[in-house]
C-alpha cells in the first residue's frame, strides 16, 4: 500500500489552499509548499485533493530535484518572477509630493520604497488574473471582461516604467497586449 502514497515532487491541488507539491515525507503526512499559502502539514490519508502529478513515493528524488521542481511549477503558474530592480539613476532618491498650497507639508518618499509598492501592485495583479483564470464559476465571458480591465490597469501603470531597469519588467497595456 506504501507505493499508492505521494512521493517528494508530486504536484496537488488542494480544495482550500490551491496548487501545491509534496516537499517533505513523514509516517504519517506530507509537507506541500502551496503557491499561496506557504508550507503546510497534510495526513497521508487526505482525499479531497487532485492529485496532478503522481510521483510513487519509492523514487528517490533529491532535495535539489524537488527545489527545481517546484521553482519550475512557481514560474509556470507566474507566481515568481525576476526581482525588478530600480533603474541606477533612481537609487538613493526621493520622490517629493509637493502641495499647491506653500503653507502645506510637503511628503518625502524614498524612490525605492515607493518601487516596491508598484512591485508588489503588480504581483497581486498577476495573482488576480490567475484566480480569474482558475475560477470555476466565472464565464469565459466574464473571465475575458475582467481580464480586459486587469489589462486597462496595467496600462495606467505604464507611467512608472522609467522606474525599471530592464524593458522586459515594463508594464504593458492594451496596445502592447
Amino acid at each position: 500500500m506504501e507505493k499508492n502514497f505521494l512521493g517528494v515532487g508530486s504536484r496537488v491541488n488542494h480544495p482550500a489552499f490551491g496548487d501545491g507539491v509534496i516537499i517533505k515525507l513523514y509516517p504519517i503526512s506530507y509537507d506541500v509548499c502551496f503557491m499561496l499559502y506557504g508550507i503546510k502539514q497534510v495526513g497521508k490519508d487526505y482525499d479531497k485533493w487532485e492529485v496532478i502529478e503522481h510521483i510513487p513515493a519509492e523514487e528517490a528524488i533529491t532535495y535539489s530535484e524537488a527545489e527545481k521542481s517546484l521553482l519550475k511549477i512557481l514560474k509556470n503558474f507566474n507566481l515568481i518572477q525576476d526581482n525588478p530592480d530600480l533603474g541606477d539613476r533612481w537609487k538613493n532618491g526621493m520622490l517629493i509630493l509637493q502641495p499647491s498650497d506653500k503653507s502645506l507639508k510637503s511628503k518625502e518618499i524614498p524612490i525605492e520604497t515607493f518601487f516596491q509598492k508598484i512591485i508588489m501592485t503588480r504581483e497581486r495583479l498577476r495573482v488576480m488574473e490567475q484566480k480569474i483564470n482558475n475560477h470555476t464559476i466565472l464565464s469565459e465571458e466574464d473571465k475575458i471582461i475582467l481580464q480586459q480591465y486587469i489589462t486597462k490597469i496595467y496600462g495606467s501603470l505604464t507611467t512608472f516604467n522609467i522606474l525599471f531597469n530592464k524593458k522586459e519588467h515594463y508594464f504593458v497595456g492594451e496596445k502592447g497586449a
